[in-house]
């Protein structure tokens, strides 16, 4: 029986292997670069949903920014309105002092709400707070003699400046 069988030769066995081996190699590389091209894709959509995320993140707290900017607006013209009756309160009280609880009760509200009267008297002139309309003459720097009509500020920006006289 073992005439029957030809014998195979070692270099046949290897010839035969070689294309195989090759052919594993070449579908090892292969799943290798498509690893690596699905690994770059999946880090490029990671980044873009990141950034994605962190545009949303910056858009909500824009969003936010300008509501707060825009309900401090419409108070701010709120308080622009109510001014005139605080001025009349002002001529009101000198007359009587009926009104003074009236007066002192807004001027309290408008307070808690972030209204803060300018009162410069004494103080040196400052054009971004004060509207001077009369001049008296007098020694040293410009300095606030008299207030004729109260200035206010809202929320740390002037509102209205005092309309002064100034003396200097």
């Amino acid at each position: 029986m073992s005439d029957d069988v030809p014998a195979r030769e070692p270099d046949e066995v290897v010839a035969d292997e070689a294309p195989v081996d090759e052919a594993v190699e070449a579908a090892e590389q292969a799943v290798t670069t498509d690893l690596d091209q699905l690994a770059r894709e999946r880090d490029e959509y990671r980044e873009l949903a990141q950034r994605i995320q962190a545009d949303f993140e910056n858009y909500k707290k824009r969003i936010l920014k300008q509501q707060t900017e825009h309900l401090e607006r419409a108070a701010e013209a709120l308080v622009d309105k109510l001014l005139p009756v605080l001025d009349t309160f002002d001529l009101a009280r000198a007359h009587g002092e009926g009104l003074d609880q009236v007066h002192t009760t807004l001027l309290e509200v408008l307070a808690k709400e972030g209204l803060e009267r300018i009162d410069p008297v004494g103080e040196k002139f400052d054009p971004n707070e004060h509207d001077a309309v009369a001049h008296e003459e007098g020694d040293g720097d410009a300095a606030v003699c008299e207030v004729l009509r109260a200035g206010y500020r809202w929320k740390g920006r002037v509102l209205r400046p005092a309309m002064v006289k100034v003396r200097g």
